[in-house]
């Protein structure tokens, strides 16, 4: 003890003081850095608010947007369609802010886009702009048609349809509205993780055509992975909304579907704002928002039984999707035994994997920090010249193949066109010669397609497809979303991915938003391109599309890391045919009643009673529910008797047209007759509470000088049973 305090240091009283003071500084800067990240914590990452606006488009008459089919016209609706918008903006500066816009819709067109961003500048006095703006369409098949300012997009809906037009640019203004009014700060975490059963590749030979040490990078043909973002106020810890990025076809409501759907991504959304908001919410009325956004979906189909051949149930070709020579009767089903069971079991599965992930985003999420970059740029594909692997290549214009006419496993098309097909025929050839013949330097830049449309080369009474699309990318922190301008496919997306990873530097989470801003039709990869399947005839801009693509974000990204402007991409304006538009759709005369009866007189009455998981039907004398699209209201309701107080019974609503239990029929009585007739349908739920109901129509009819009046009807009482009867 002697030996070792004789060799100990002798410390000052004034070397004691500095050490104390030392540690003591340590100290109190440890304590204020944590009081600083609590207080961010506390204040929030960034500014954000959510909200919703109805885009139910008319439900009646009006073609149905996806599948091409003229006869598929609307006749009611299953589930009301919303736009669902989030705006982001940093706390900071919330000058440096975007707005990202989910909606069901078959896409969103550049017509569309045009319109909301002009009006959203001019509310906001350029807060919002062609910049910051990200419409987003969840590619439902069973949304209203007619909205595009392209000749092609429009022809089966018997051109473009004003009323379609309208109900998608006042719902997602409306949205962007709520959403702004409800900006507060935020935290925002994200999770990712493995959907696998929700999904399968609908053209795997074409995905077989990328090169093998690509493939061997991933283990499955489709992309399987969900990405999602919780959003929760900083200071209460509420949650406000979630957006959710996951590639699948909203295709689960079949070509023969009459009825406006959000499919299974609507379905999903549905089921999870319910959850949050509580089944006793209205949809669409809930504070609560929950997107389930579309990403690279090109070749992903929701039809898990894949496809099979209508009349012996064996597998199709493979290469073709025929049977016995016929695309016709090659259709994929599933995973449910009807259309509408197969909706809800691929939304449910959706909405599983997006709870899952809600809660993972809680604990274990990542923390989504830093700044918002926004990059926009109008370019012109049909003649983008880029250098590619030291070669200097260029797109195409415009153009559709022989397999465009062909369809899909989910919804085939006619005339017996096939997929795979590399070579014309001559009578085609003549058809197709009859409205456009191509020029040699357009069928040179376009092989191995064979040309069926020659869109690129048409401008009458307008162009037939877009020429100038949007490119897009936001960075939120550390998340980037781009957006594309149509439907890449599986590989395609993976590409790009990894293109924008690099090109931004750092540990980047990339998602892609699908058929966002303008449709271009598909992006194939160039070696799918070879086998010319239905994706690949779709790819519009030629077999350098994807490259095209890959050199544009690339540029986009490289000057988000280097805080500049783009380079090296060429300025483009799109144009506006709005104005110009052909609309061949015949309005809506005059509406009217049987002999004898009145609007929203009851013709078939309900039972006296039903059980739980029976179906209730009333039909009303109705009126063409064009006459008014019931924006942000309903055309039923389902209604329960809460008590009998004296001469006025006291009645609560359960149910609506934008709950998936209803139903709601438009039909009239035959061709030339101006009476029709709508019927409601109730699918009463398990957990049904037991008592008195009655159902209620709310109509519009159109008189023969033109003015509208509205009506409604109600149904007589029923009672509900908690057993059978």
């Amino acid at each position: 003890g002697t030996a070792s305090a004789r060799f100990r240091p002798k410390v000052s009283q004034a070397c004691r003081r500095r050490i104390y003071i030392l540690f003591v500084t340590m100290r109190a800067s440890l304590v204020y850095t944590v009081f600083l990240f609590l207080l961010t914590y506390a204040r929030g990452s960034f500014l954000v608010g959510a909200g919703v606006g109805d885009v139910t488009g008319p439900a009646a008459e009006v073609n149905l947007m996806g599948y091409a089919q003229p006869t598929q016209t609307a006749r009611g609706i299953h589930t009301r369609l919303f736009a669902r918008a989030f705006v982001f903006a940093e706390v900071e500066d919330p000058s440096q802010r975007f707005v990202f816009v989910s909606v069901d819709s078959g896409m969103v067109m550049q017509a569309i886009r045009l319109a909301v961003v002009e009006r959203l500048s001019a509310a906001f006095d350029g807060l919002y702009n062609e910049k910051n703006i990200i419409l987003s369409g969840t590619h439902t098949h069973s949304g209203q048609a007619g909205f595009s300012q392209y000749v092609l997009y429009d022809i089966t809906s018997l051109g473009f349809v004003r009323e379609s037009y309208d109900a998608f640019v006042d719902g997602i203004e409306a949205a962007v509205r709520q959403a702004h009014q409800r900006v507060r700060p935020a935290r925002v975490q994200l999770a990712s993780g493995e959907l696998l059963d929700a999904s399968i590749n609908r053209s795997p030979t074409a995905y077989l055509e990328n090169p093998a040490e690509e493939r061997a990078k991933y283990q499955y043909d489709t992309d399987k992975e969900m990405t999602l973002l919780r959003i929760q106020d900083a200071d209460s810890g509420k949650d406000l909304g979630s957006i959710n990025w996951f590639a699948v076809h909203c295709t689960s409501m079949n070509n023969t579907n009459r009825l406006l759907s959000g499919d299974n991504k609507g379905y999903a959304s549905y089921l999870f704002e319910q959850w949050m908001n509580g089944n006793d919410s209205i949809p669409g009325h809930g504070e609560y928002v929950a997107a389930f956004a579309q990403s690279n979906l090109g070749d992903v189909s929701p039809n898990t039984r894949g496809p099979r051949c209508l009349d012996s149930g064996k597998p199709c070709d493979p290469i073709t999707s025929t049977c016995h020579g016929k695309n016709e009767l090659c259709v994929a089903f599933g995973p449910g035994n009807t259309m509408k069971e197969s909706t809800e079991i691929i939304g449910e599965r959706q909405y599983r994997k997006a709870q899952e992930l809600f809660d993972a985003a809680e604990h274990a999420g990542k923390p989504i920090e830093g700044s918002i970059e926004v990059r926009h740029v109008y370019v012109d594909m049909s003649s983008y010249a880029f250098t590619w692997k030291d070669e200097s290549v260029h797109t195409c214009k415009p153009a559709m193949g022989y397999a465009f006419a062909a369809g899909t496993i989910d919804g085939p098309g006619a005339f017996n066109f096939h997929q795979n097909a590399t070579t014309a025929n001559p009578f085609w050839n003549l058809v197709r010669d009859a409205i456009h013949d191509p020029t040699k330097e357009q069928i040179e830049c376009q092989k191995p397609k064979p040309i069926l449309l020659d869109t690129g080369e048409m401008s009458w009474p307008y162009e037939w497809q877009p020429h100038v699309v949007d490119c897009q990318i936001v960075t939120l922190g550390n998340l980037a979303i781009v957006a594309v301008p149509g439907e890449f496919t599986t590989m395609s997306g993976r590409r790009l991915r990894q293109v924008v990873r690099e090109a931004l530097g750092g540990p980047y989470d990339v998602v892609i938003a699908g058929l966002a801003n303008t449709y271009s039709s598909y992006i194939a990869t160039p070696e799918e391109y070879q086998q010319q399947r239905y994706e690949a005839a779709s790819t519009i801009f030629g077999p350098n599309t994807l490259n095209a693509y890959l050199d544009i974000y690339g540029k986009l990204a490289s000057s988000i890391r280097a805080q500049t402007d783009p380079q090296g991409i060429p300025a483009a304006r799109p144009p506006n045919f709005v104005a110009k538009q052909v609309a061949l759709l015949p309005p809506v005369i005059v509406d009217g009643a049987p002999l004898g009866k009145a609007f929203g007189e009851v013709e078939t009455p309900p039972h006296p009673t039903y059980a739980r998981g029976s179906t209730v039907a009333v039909t009303f004398v109705g009126a063409n529910p064009r006459n008014d699209r019931k924006a942000n209201a309903t055309f039923l309701t389902v209604e329960k008797r809460e008590n009998e107080s004296g001469e006025r019974d006291a009645w609560s609503i359960v149910a609506t047209d934008a709950h998936w239990e209803t139903e709601f029929h438009w039909e009239r009585h035959s061709v030339l007759s101006d009476v029709s007739y709508c019927t409601v349908k109730w699918n009463v739920p398990s957990d049904a509470q037991p008592g008195v109901y009655r159902i209620k129509y709310f109509g519009d009819r159109k008189h023969i000088l033109g003015h509208v009046e509205s009506f409604s009807g109600t149904s007589p009482t029923f009672t509900v049973t908690s057993s059978g009867v």
